[in-house]
């Protein structure tokens, strides 16, 4: 087994240099690194840190003048007949969002770019909420019916802001699901492997991968995946109703009494955040670049906005508007990003690890012990480093399982642009199911495939240079939406209110009223 995984990682090596060209360029190259300043920014960068920017501003900030009010839609009672509900999208929403990168991408980024990078998350985070509404008013937009749920979200609105062609929406359903397959894995590894870690913190011992103990984990973890995953996004959503709220809770909660208990060290972490991100030589020298394509790179993997890989899940909410689900696709950035990251960013730069005499040896870990370390550090000869590393652990392990069970839930969500029969949409969840089991028995057979996950970071990049561009074309539609929402003169939202003739639904829902 062990030649065979081996064989695959070496047949998959250019993926991670592929993925870095495209996530740099054109920093790679010399006469472009060589102009003052721009030079450290890569085009990346400049689309999701300027889409961002552009939107904000477009939109009057809507990230800031309408966060209560989405706080309102959210956590208002009501009762659906086709979909699910608003707060169930952002739970379901919030299950992709809060994942693994929360933890071991705050760490890496801290790691390569210093704490500054915290700050550029930050901005990034502020600035991606635009663009997270842009997306999530656009999926609401053009979802369509499908017996008694709603589809959508970027092969949907993709085909119908270019043209309606057929092969576009496949495309775009097809990409999707590519990106998934190739994230997979890395969740499967990520469950079992916490799972393990769990069991090793409480009985004291060190458990084989290869052991009893690890099939059994990974047949259970397979086996209810399976069930949840095939009875559709509805059973879905209310798995991710109970879980996500626990998880966020549970981490915050451990994290405060991580800091509660190293309180003396809050201030050095807002002079080590804001100083690594203003220092001169890291403006006007290349660190610069480092530090911000860190925070910007990592804050993507985290809170996905301009992906267009949440979208499905907004989609699936019967709203009342369109712009509502917008709205809690904002503020569900905020609180992956500023919220939840930031608590990570915490434990990370208050232990010192980063910069202190064993820099060294805490650079050579892995992302996760890197962050267990860090709880050691300031948790030093105390009981409280195995509950608090044993509850980080469970969050983690949570965090892993729900973005799983979201991209199986999501890809059979893009399938529905192919093609609506079961039989496909279960070859679809099948396959998928597959996949994430590969990423198990690779933890089983004692292997990371570090070329197979740095898919993630390709897949990342590749929807971005295709959502943003699509979003810009579906900018207009998205203002117009936005200025009758605002307006709130009472008169239902149909195609006429942005200039089209295609918003099937709405212009159904309004007949009935």
């Amino acid at each position: 087994m062990q030649e065979i995984f081996e064989s695959i990682n070496k047949i998959f090596s250019f993926i991670t240099p592929l993925s870095d060209f495209l996530w740099d360029f054109p920093t790679n190259f010399e006469w472009y690194a060589s102009i003052p300043l721009l030079g450290n920014f890569s085009f990346a960068i400049i689309l999701l840190l300027g889409s961002g920017i552009y939107f904000s501003f477009r939109l009057g900030f809507m990230q800031v003048t309408h966060f209560k009010k989405g706080i309102k839609v959210m956590t208002e009672k009501r009762s659906v007949e086709t979909g699910i509900s608003p707060l169930a999208a952002f739970l379901l929403s919030s299950a992709m969002r809060v994942g693994p990168g929360n933890i071991i991408g705050v760490t890496g980024a801290i790691a390569v770019g210093g704490p500054g990078a915290v700050f550029w998350m930050w901005i990034s985070a502020f600035f991606g909420m635009a663009i997270a509404y842009m997306e999530g008013v656009l999926a609401q937009i053009f979802k369509e019916k499908k017996d008694d749920e709603f589809v959508g979200g970027l092969p949907f609105y993709g085909r119908k802001l270019l043209g309606n062609k057929v092969w576009i929406g496949v495309s775009l359903s097809v990409l999707y699901i590519l990106y998934a397959l190739c994230c997979l894995p890395a969740q499967g590894f990520n469950v079992v492997s916490s799972v393990g870690r769990m069991a090793e913190i409480v009985t004291g011992t060190t458990i084989a991968t290869d052991s009893v103990f690890y099939y059994i984990v990974g047949l259970v973890i397979v086996i209810a995946t399976a069930v949840i995953a095939f009875g559709g996004i509805k059973k879905v959503s209310k798995w991710t109703d109970k879980m996500v709220p626990v998880m966020a809770v549970l981490y915050i909660a451990t994290v405060l009494v991580l800091i509660l208990l190293n309180i003396s060290s809050v201030p050095y972490f807002f002079g080590a955040v804001f100083g690594g991100a203003f220092q001169p030589e890291a403006v006007f020298g290349g660190l610069f670049g480092t530090v911000l394509a860190q925070g910007v790179k990592r804050g993507l993997m985290s809170n996905e906005a301009g992906q267009g890989t949440i979208t499905m899940s907004a989609a699936a909410a019967d709203a009342k508007h369109p712009c509502e689900q917008g709205m809690l696709a904002s503020i569900g950035v905020f609180l992956d990003t500023i919220v939840i990251c930031t608590l990570s960013g915490f434990v990370v730069v208050m232990a010192h690890c980063w910069d202190g005499p064993n820099a060294e040896k805490w650079a050579a870990m892995d992302k996760l012990p890197k962050f267990t370390e860090s709880i050691a550090t300031l948790t030093p000869g105390t009981a409280a480093n195995a509950v608090i590393t044993f509850l980080v652990t469970l969050c983690f392990c949570l965090f892993a399982y729900t973005c799983l069970l979201g991209m199986i839930s999501f890809s059979e969500i893009a399938a529905n642009r192919i093609r609506k029969d079961k039989g496909f949409i279960s070859g679809v969840r099948i396959v998928a199911l597959v996949v994430a089991a590969f990423g198990i028995l690779c933890n089983i057979a004692g292997l990371e495939l570090g070329n197979l996950w740095a898919f993630s970071d390709l897949g990342n990049i590749l929807i971005v240079f295709f959502n943003v561009p699509i979003v810009y074309v579906g900018a207009k539609y998205v203002l117009r939406a936005t200025k009758h929402y605002k307006k709130n003169d009472g008169t239902p939202f149909t195609s006429e209110v942005i200039g089209r003739e295609d918003c099937v639904y709405w212009d159904e829902r309004a007949k009935k009223k």
